[in-house]
Parts: C-alpha cells; structure tokens; sequence
C-alpha cells in the first residue's frame, strides 16, 4: 500500500508553546504563594502579645485555678497528641461552642480563660471573636500544642498530656 504523497507547499503550524515570560511568573507566583500558606499554616511569624500565654506559663496557671485552660482542636487531633493537662477538650467546631465554653465557666464571662490549639492560629481568631462575644478575660496561648513562631510549643517542651 502506498502512503499519499506530502504536498510540499503544506507546512504545519508550530506547536504554541507556553510563553517563557507566563511560565515563570507563574511560577515564582506558585512559590510565593506557597511560602505564605506555609508561614500562616505553621504560624511562622507568631507575636507573642502581653496577655498571651507560654506554654509552661498556661500550665502553672491552670493547675493553680487561676484559668481555664480550653483546648479548642478536633477530636482526632487530641488522639494524635493527647489533650494538655488541666485542660478542656472543647472543639470549636460544634455547633454549641459558646454554650458549651459558657457551661465551662458556670456562666461566669469574667473567669480567666486560656485557648490552645495546634499553633495558636485558631486559638488566636477564637479569642478575638469570644472577646467581641463579651467575655472579659481571654487568653491565648500561641506556640500552641506542636509549636509556632511564638515558641516549640507544649509538645515539645515537654509538658504534660492526657489522653482522651
């Protein structure tokens, strides 16, 4: 069998390529963008205000009564990790949080409380948002259960955990 004859008159178009100039922008956007999402995820660039807590500062206060220490993760990362001793295992999560942190305190919105989560990213908006709801004494703790920019977090320190 014979293959056709190519017209030699008929060129085929270029391939279109991705232009160099888009790909790395692109690219040094995807980085960028990546880096960001980092530093917020592992709260790199964590401030350590003065009413926020130390790890080791949450846990003297909460074993001497002086907070409630709340520890606002999900149920499966306590399993991970163990629940801080002296601490509330509350997620924030539910759909009932305030009732339930309200039933915490026995209704009192000036009783000193403490919030820890993984990197105090959460913990940080929670307490915001529980101060705005007229709680009086939010604390926060920002190096969290596994670390921050705020510190190596209650893990690492060595403190003590319960499990759930």
């Amino acid at each position: 069998m014979r293959r056709p004859r190519r017209d030699p008159s008929f060129e085929p178009a270029p391939a279109k390529r991705f232009p160099r100039r888009g790909f790395m922008l692109g690219s040094v956007a995807g980085v960028t963008l990546s880096v960001f999402w980092v530093a917020r995820y592992y709260n790199i660039g964590a401030e350590v205000g003065s009413a926020d807590l130390s790890a080791p500062d949450a846990l003297a206060q909460a074993d001497a009564g002086q907070i409630l220490l709340i520890d606002i993760r999900r149920p499966e990362e306590w399993a991970a990790t163990g629940i801080a001793q002296s601490a509330v295992p509350i997620d924030m999560r539910r759909d009932d949080f305030g009732a339930a942190l309200l039933a915490a305190v026995n209704g009192d919105r000036t009783r000193p409380v403490a919030l820890i989560c993984a990197r105090g990213v959460r913990s940080a908006r929670v307490a915001k948002a529980l101060r705005e709801a007229g709680f009086e004494q939010v604390r926060d703790v920002p190096e969290g259960m596994v670390g921050s920019g705020a510190g190596p977090g209650w893990i690492s320190r060595g403190l003590p955990v319960r499990q759930p």
